[in-house]
């Protein structure tokens, strides 16, 4: 048996597989939900969701590193799935007729409430992102022979944080916002993202080097399917 084959039988069962699964979904979760607040800081304007939305990459990271891009690939649709139940509850409960004594329904519409618009950008720059970060990783492992992790950690979260900023900035905003708005708002969400992963190194090889010796996996896709969609794989 692989030593991929084996991941796939045992990441049901690790706790610290576990751990990092739910500390993903939480992060997706919680990114979607606080990115309704911008803040303003030394004349940057970003939604409160990329303090915590980048640490699904480091986490993204992690997991293709260790238990490969197959494992990754069924947690990146897990949190999808998570995600949109939690929209789909909270949409639910704003539709609700609310009860006489509760008087913040406007609230709860205006900082819970999801335009379609909005909600398809979000999902689908999710997809492209974390796939294509988990992809470059897998490859760049392979094309190093597993050296120098920090390039591959950077190196895949340019290319997905990009690709993520690039198709949610694109759908949600065409038209409605000047194409240099877009790209400045595009250039700050990735320049503050990277440079989010980049601190984070000293903790992602923390992270990983104790993952592979504690749990005994070291997984290279030199002969993996990269198509997405082949969750059973």
């Amino acid at each position: 048996m692989s030593r991929q084959d084996a991941v796939g039988r045992r990441e049901g069962y690790s706790l610290s597989f576990v751990v990092i699964v739910a500390v993903f979904v939480t992060c997706l979760i919680t990114a979607n939900i606080t990115a309704v607040k911008l803040i303003g800081i030394f004349g940057l304007v970003f939604d409160a969701g990329t303090l915590i939305f980048p640490v699904s990459y480091i986490f993204g990271d992690v997991l293709t590193e260790v238990y490969g891009y197959r494992v990754a690939r069924r947690v990146i649709w897990l949190g999808f799935l998570c995600n949109l139940l939690a929209v789909a509850v909270i949409v639910a409960g704003g539709l609700l007729p609310a009860a006489p004594d509760f008087e913040a329904q406007t609230a709860y519409e205006r900082i819970l409430g999801y335009a379609p618009r909005l909600l398809f950008a979000s999902f689908l720059a999710y997809l492209v992102g974390e796939f294509a970060n988990a992809f470059v990783l897998a490859k760049l492992k392979v094309a190093t022979n597993g050296r120098w992790l920090w390039s591959r950690t950077i190196g895949s979260t340019l290319v997905g944080q990009s690709l993520d900023s690039l198709v949610f900035v694109v759908i949600a905003f065409s038209g409605v916002i000047p194409a240099s708005a877009m790209v400045a708002v595009i250039l700050t969400q990735v320049l503050l993202k990277s440079a989010y992963e980049a601190l984070a190194t000293p903790l992602t090889y923390l992270i990983v080097n104790r993952l592979k010796r504690t749990e005994g996996v070291d997984a290279y896709d030199r002969d993996t399917n990269f198509n997405p969609l082949l969750i059973g794989r």
